[in-house]
Formats: C-alpha cells, sequence, structure tokens
C-alpha cells in the first residue's frame, strides 16, 4: 500500500468514527426517551434512571388516557392536512409565475416571499392576535365570529408564514425545466393552465414530495400559534398533549417519555415511508452544472 493509499484510509476511518459519533450523539435523545418510556416511575425513583429494569407498557395506555391524545391527533391531522395542501397549491402558482414569466419585479418578489420566512413569529404575535380578532366571519366557522379559537385560523397563518420557503423552492426547480418543453406546449397551442397543471406539477413530483414530508413535520410540531390563537383544550394539536402529562407537584418522566415517543410515531412513519421521495427532492438538481 502506497502511503498516500494508506493516508487516505486513515482519514476515512477518522471521518467514520467521526460521523458514528455524531449519528449516536444525534439518537441519544430519542433512544433514552425510548428506553424510559417502557420503565416504570416507580422503579426509576427507587433505583435510578441509570439502572435496567422495571420494564412495562403501562406507561403509553396512561399517557394516551391522561394526555387525550384521540382529540388532540384529530385535530392535528386537520391542522397539518389542510396547510400542507393550501402550501403546496398556493407556493406551486406563485414558483410558476416567477419561473416561467419575466416581469420587472421578478426577483422582488421571489425575495418578498423569502424574507417573510426570516421573521420571528413572536415580532408579529399582536398584530396577528388582533387581525384574528377583528375578522368576521360566519358563525359555522366559529361561535365567537373571528377566526380565534379555531382551526382555520391555526391552518392560515401556517400557510402564510410555510409558503415564502416552498415558493424559493419550487421556482428554482421550475427555472431548471429546459425552455424547450414550454416552447412546444405553446406551438401546440397549450394554455398557460395546461402548461402548469399537465406539464410543470409532474415533472415536479419530486420536490413536491420533499417539501410535503419537511411541511408536515413542521406544522405537525408546532406549538406557538396555536398556543396562542386556541383556548379551548379540544381544539389543540397533539404537541399541546404533552403539557397534560406534567403534573402539578412533580412530573413524571417516563409517562411523559411515552407521550413523546407517541406523539413522535406519525412523523416517522410518514418519514420512513416518503424516504425516497424526500431524499431524491434535497439531492436533485445537485448534479447539473
Amino acid at each position: 500500500m502506497t502511503p498516500k493509499n494508506k493516508n487516505l484510509t486513515v482519514s476515512r476511518a477518522f471521518l467514520n468514527v467521526f460521523l458514528l459519533i455524531v449519528a449516536l450523539a444525534w439518537l441519544f435523545p430519542l433512544l433514552w426517551a425510548l428506553f424510559n418510556a417502557f420503565r416504570d416511575y416507580g422503579y426509576t425513583s427507587q433505583h435510578g434512571y441509570f439502572s435496567f429494569g422495571g420494564f412495562t407498557l403501562d406507561n403509553f395506555v396512561n399517557a394516551w388516557e391522561q394526555g387525550g391524545f384521540t382529540q388532540s391527533f384529530l385535530n392535528s391531522l386537520i391542522i397539518t392536512f389542510f396547510a400542507v395542501v393550501f402550501t403546496l397549491a398556493l407556493s406551486s402558482c406563485m414558483a410558476f409565475v416567477l419561473a416561467r414569466f419575466s416581469f420587472k419585479f421578478n426577483l422582488a418578489m421571489l425575495a418578498f416571499f423569502v424574507a417573510a420566512n426570516l421573521l420571528p413569529p413572536q415580532s408579529l404575535l399582536v398584530p396577528i392576535y388582533r387581525m384574528f380578532m377583528w375578522i368576521p366571519i360566519p358563525e359555522f366557522l366559529s361561535a365567537s365570529g373571528s377566526l380565534l379559537d379555531t382551526h382555520l385560523g391555526v391552518i392560515i397563518v401556517n400557510t402564510a408564514f410555510q409558503t415564502g420557503f416552498c415558493t424559493f423552492v419550487l421556482a428554482n426547480y421550475m427555472k431548471a425545466i429546459p425552455a424547450e418543453i414550454y416552447e412546444a406546449a405553446d406551438v401546440d397551442g397549450a394554455s398557460v393552465w395546461s402548461q402548469f397543471w399537465t406539464l410543470t406539477l409532474p415533472l415536479c413530483r419530486t420536490p413536491l414530495a420533499a417539501l410535503a414530508t419537511l411541511q408536515t413535520a413542521w406544522i405537525y410540531n408546532e406549538f406557538f400559534w396555536a398556543t396562542v390563537l386556541l383556548q379551548k383544550g379540544d381544539k389543540f394539536p397533539v404537541t399541546s398533549s404533552l403539557n397534560n402529562l406534567k403534573g402539578s407537584f412533580f412530573t413524571d418522566y417516563n409517562l411523559l417519555s411515552a407521550g413523546s415517543i407517541i406523539a413522535a410515531l406519525p412523523i416517522l412513519i410518514l418519514f420512513f415511508v416518503l424516504q425516497r421521495q424526500f431524499v431524491s427532492g434535497l439531492t436533485m438538481g445537485s448534479t447539473k452544472g
């Protein structure tokens, strides 16, 4: 083995060890929560959390009942599904216009959409709260007649905050589509809507799948706006169920770990199901010159 190949082998070995350490450090909180989720609180309080034993499944049953996961999962499903659909629909339309047509404020509009994602949500808390309180909506959507304390309000604010990022990503993908395809469509007499619906969207299935995975994770785990805009416990998403597992005088961290695993399980399943599309969406175009 030449000195050059030997040095390369040593470098790869160090890199593999470093990546293994980083992966273990990244997975440790999840693995620690999973380990304690199967342990009885009485056993760990007596023997310590670094002991081994006291395994039980009661934590998951108790966490589901005390946390009210049945209702909160339904609330999260409603909020996440409609927010992701609206976000991808609106961002696809805006990205198509920004990528397909050239006009004076094209770049400025794209920068405007991206800049909206740079604002911290806390800075917009008061104006959004007042705006939602003053906007009247039909009573069949809200008993109070406003967007406060409704799933619709949470859906709207999540859509508004996530549309800019999705527009930026999709616009870059759509700009990479060869112009000859659209020129051929123009020759065939295809309308703008036909070019968008039957030509552009099928070519963007990979980035749309990747964005759908990301947006589902972000909106599903979002807690700030749900806490601000919702006021009744039966409307809170699944992230709020973890608060129900905290006691007034002490917290059973084994029970809380079980609740955390329950809350994280749908996102983990979604990621593994769409893993191939997610990775393809992130790496698509990386080899284009």
